[in-house]
């Protein structure tokens, strides 16, 4: 077995290990909180719980850059197989949900996905999708570095990813930026400083369209940039 072979099948049991500690960790919350299944409205939750679900999310991240780190043996291998990882991770959250708990009911379930500085929200094929555009631009890195390739990635293809990312990021804030604009802005927004519980400002929120033409953008962009970089090294 070829080592990259082996360092790949490494990442691939370490964050499917992990996809199932997040699993574990959700399934206790929603026994806690939603006991006849989660949905939307969010209910609040105590400023203690939600301090420390945050730090376990920032611990997540630090794990999945860490093992990118070590398996990675220079700066694009690292940070392909970070985001490797984290398409692993995610992808195997969700069918470990859907093995435990016959959650998502179907790929276009909404779910949440991040807190801050609003809730993302979207359906699970949007973040799997993505993860899908990791997995592909890990491989085709380490296709071409398996032909002694050097390979990196360019200015234009930089600023395609960037950009791509943001604006799938802004895709699943969207529906909550609407919600804010048709609400008073200081009842709609969660602050742990000065609130006894997270979420008391969003107890009314139900996601109503998720803003797929922005989405495509920046899933557009993201794919363009791996189409390039394959276009750049298939005939060198």
């Amino acid at each position: 077995m070829k080592p990259i072979t082996k360092t790949i099948l490494w990442l691939i049991a370490f964050s499917i290990a992990m996809g199932f500690l997040e699993t574990a960790v959700v399934i206790y919350l929603r026994k806690l909180y939603y006991p006849n299944g989660f949905d939307f409205p969010l209910i609040p939750v105590s400023v203690d719980i939600a301090v420390v679900e945050f730090w376990r999310e920032v611990a997540t991240i630090i794990m999945l850059i860490g093992i990118g780190i070590l398996a990675g043996k220079n700066a694009i291998q690292r940070f392909v197989f970070f985001l490797f990882s984290f398409a692993i991770w995610d992808i195997f959250y969700y069918v470990f949900l859907k093995i435990f708990l016959d959650w998502p009911e179907s790929l276009f379930t909404w779910d949440i996905l991040f807190l801050i500085p609003v809730p993302w929200v979207g359906p699970v094929i949007a973040p799997c999708l993505i993860s899908l555009s990791m997995i592909v631009l890990t491989f085709v890195v380490v296709y071409y570095q398996s032909k002694e390739k050097h390979i990196y990635i360019s200015f234009v293809e930089w600023i395609l990813f960037i950009f791509g990312s943001i604006i799938a990021i802004i895709s699943f804030m969207w529906d909550y930026i609407i919600y804010l604009s048709k609400n008073d802005f200081e009842s709609a927004v969660w602050t742990l400083s000065t609130k006894t519980d997270m979420f008391e400002e969003v107890k009314n929120y139900v996601p109503d369209i998720f803003n797929w033409w922005l989405f495509g953008i920046g899933q557009g962009m993201i794919l363009l940039a791996i189409v390039l970089l394959i276009f750049r090294y298939k005939d060198k």
